[in-house]
């Protein structure tokens, strides 16, 4: 187990192969998936989970499995996809249903900016959540996100709510938020 961070109730680590049964109630839900691109096919998890570990190992940032410590079970996602480079990545987060509502979205999202702030190459974090899902959006907006205006995503196909998040500066700074 390759742990990235830790917070009092959750450890996030590198994703696994033997984490794709538990992201089938995650990734493969619909319901949970609903308000992004749609659920992902049960059969894609393992070249999903293999990208994103493959992610971490060349670029220093993720999407991790979210791990509750009392439980040992992987209970949601959180981090970053990442493209091309590090200046702008983009914060995701998705927890199984039956987690909703227990405040482990905004714990987890809260640790991956100080992940993201670890990392030397980081510059601007971006988000963005469906219009309806008024959790998510204040999730962004407490943990420090600003609201830029509305987006057009292709992969939701519709306008969404986008923030963002500087953490350097032009000449490379991190930048102090306290």
């Amino acid at each position: 187990m390759k742990k990235v961070c830790e917070t009092e109730r959750l450890l996030l680590r590198i994703l696994e192969s033997g984490d794709t049964e538990q992201l089938k109630r995650i990734w493969g839900d619909e319901e949970v998936m609903g308000l992004c691109a749609g659920a992902t096919p049960h059969d894609m998890l393992p070249r999903v989970v293999e990208y994103y570990a493959k992610c971490q190992e060349e670029k220093g940032l993720s999407v991790y499995a979210v791990v509750e410590k009392v439980s040992g079970n992987v209970i949601g996602t959180a981090g970053f996809n990442v493209k091309d480079s590090l200046e702008k990545v983009e914060l995701i987060y998705h927890f199984a249903k039956s987690y909703w509502g227990s405040g482990y979205a905004s714990e987890a999202a809260a640790a991956c900016v100080d992940v993201a702030k670890s990392n030397n190459s980081a510059c601007c974090l971006f988000a963005s959540a469906d219009p309806t899902n008024k959790s998510s959006l204040k999730i962004l907006e407490n943990i420090g996100f600003e609201f830029k205006g509305l987006k057009w995503f292709d992969d939701t196909n519709q306008e969404e709510p986008y923030y963002e998040m500087m953490i350097k500066d032009k000449n490379s700074h991190l930048i102090n938020e306290n």
